[in-house]
């Protein structure tokens, strides 16, 4: 007879409380806790409203998500019932609540999951400090309040340490006293506080990292006064086998990318191919918010940290998919794609954006044009601009490489019995990764790119038909190059035929 899940009947008539239940992570966590806990009682999300819409009209719209495709194949609709949308925004005083809201959540909550955040690298120190550092004191201060809290789970990243290549589960030193920033970011302007931003973040690469590692502090403080842990997921993407392998909602690293090489218009990649880059699937980060949190209920006080990681028990490398990545993606190719697919990963950004003048601009131009002839919307040099304006503040993270030591979460997967391994799998080594980015691809191309598999046929015809252009464009620039050097140099064609294949080699290093 199978054991009795130990974490379904801890979590069996709790309550929660989750912040940033909209995003990627939260509607995994949501889809998790109504399909495999029926026994919960309510789940509160801090919602704002969004586009006009009132959060009641969100909540009505969380149905229609893939996400929820195998939970409503055993449940009705009436399983959303379970979820109460709170009008509030961790960005604000009091977290946005009104007095019977906060009320609600003192009197009811006993599990509250704080995964919300702002996920820019590129914002200023103002909206970070206010959503990622403050959010989290607001949480903090919510939770002292609640007369039944049971344990308090903080979703962080791997990346509050990239300054470190090797970081271990501990909360580090403070790279600045939250005093004092909250307090410049109060008084300052905006240029003061861009003057002085590097001075703050010292090593912490954008202001991202620099308040996340700010609000682990807000927890550690508590950590005496009620449970509580933190999750370090590392770059966290599509889900690996619920509850739809492939799933995602994410543009996010490997996701976004493999979502613009399929549509043929990202064709150059900076990357280290030989690096460790540490993902973890989406699942896999629910299972352990889920699984440390009911570890972190049995103790009264202190706090365990934990990183949901692969680097140092899995690990991955570009180069495991350096020669097969384009053959997955004309295998399963998009019948949206507006050029002939091909992915090819470079060593520096040097090499990138010399690449990216050939083989990204030259080909937006000419789509670009096509579009305005056609009356659409041009968007791809704009795009390709973007990229290239963003790969400076990237580069660290591009061509890096971090071992997140991990045996917290070693040590919690022997803690498990046999039926909460499986329920609430967190132990990745019997991934393969290879098998998983198949997957991954799938699930970019149908969750993403929005193209079923019954469009395969169709998409595989084009495929053809995109790869009879490339070669005629790759003819052109060959033939427009080789004519630009029989002018400049004074030959005639046939003289300088011997430039042709000269300047194909040099074309195939870019």
């Amino acid at each position: 007879m199978p054991d009795d899940s130990q974490i379904r009947a801890f979590y069996a008539g709790k309550n929660f409380f989750i912040t940033g239940g909209t995003g990627f992570v939260g509607l995994c966590l949501i889809e998790k806790i109504l399909r495999c806990m029926p026994d919960v009682g309510k789940i509160y999300l801090l919602m704002r409203p969004k586009k006009g819409k009132e959060i009641s009209e969100r909540l009505q719209e969380f149905p229609k998500n893939p996400v929820f495709e195998k939970l409503l194949e055993s449940h009705t609709t009436d399983v959303f019932q379970k979820l109460i949308p709170i009008a509030g925004d961790v960005g604000e005083e009091n977290l946005g609540l009104n007095a019977q809201d906060r009320q609600t959540l003192v009197d009811n909550v006993n599990v509250v999951i704080h995964s919300a955040a702002t996920l820019d690298f590129q914002e200023s120190l103002r909206p970070t400090v206010n959503i990622n550092l403050l959010g989290t004191r607001r949480i903090m201060e919510l939770c002292k309040e609640a007369r039944n809290l049971k344990v308090m789970i903080h979703v962080s990243s791997a990346y509050v340490n990239s300054f470190l290549t090797e970081a271990h589960e501990k909360v580090y030193e403070a790279p600045e006293d939250p005093e004092k920033v909250i307090s410049l970011v109060a008084t300052l302007t905006d240029e003061a506080l861009l003057d002085i931003e590097p001075k703050l973040l010292k090593s912490h690469p954008n202001t991202y990292t620099f308040t996340k590692h700010l609000a682990e502090h807000e927890v550690v403080k508590c950590a005496d006064l009620f449970p509580c842990t933190i999750v370090r997921p590392t770059m966290i993407v599509a889900s690996w086998k619920e509850p739809l392998p492939g799933w995602t909602c994410s543009k996010v690293g490997p996701q976004g990318f493999l979502m613009g090489a399929a549509k043929g218009v990202v064709r150059r990649l900076p990357l280290a191919v030989e690096n460790i880059a540490d993902y973890i699937p989406v699942d896999v980060v629910i299972n352990q918010l889920l699984v440390a949190g009911w570890e972190a209920a049995k103790s009264s006080s202190g706090l365990t940290v934990y990183h949901c990681s692969s680097s140092t028990c899995k690990p991955f490398c570009w180069s495991m998919l350096d020669n097969i990545v384009n053959g997955m993606l004309h295998k399963y190719p998009l019948k949206s794609a507006v050029w002939y697919p091909h992915l090819k990963f470079v060593p520096s950004l040097l090499m990138f954006r010399i690449s990216a003048i050939f083989v990204h601009f030259f080909p937006a131009l000419l789509l670009d044009t096509m579009l305005r002839f056609t009356g659409g919307k041009p968007i791809l040099i704009r795009l390709h601009k973007n990229v290239w304006n963003s790969l400076n503040r990237l580069e660290r993270f591009i061509f890096s490489e971090w071992k997140f030591y991990n045996p917290n979460t070693l040590e919690l997967c022997k803690k498990l019995n046999q039926t909460d391994k499986e329920l609430f799998f967190i132990d990745i080594s019997t991934i393969y990764w290879v098998e998983y980015f198949r997957t991954l691809h799938l699930g970019v191309r149908r969750y993403l790119n929005r193209e079923k598999e019954s469009s395969l046929p169709a998409a595989r015809s084009k495929d053809m038909v995109l790869l009879t252009f490339h070669v005629i464009w790759q003819l052109l620039i060959l033939g427009l190059l080789w004519y630009l050097f029989a002018c400049l140099t004074g030959l005639t064609l046939s003289q300088s035929a011997w430039i042709a294949p000269i300047i194909y080699i040099l074309f195939s290093y870019l």
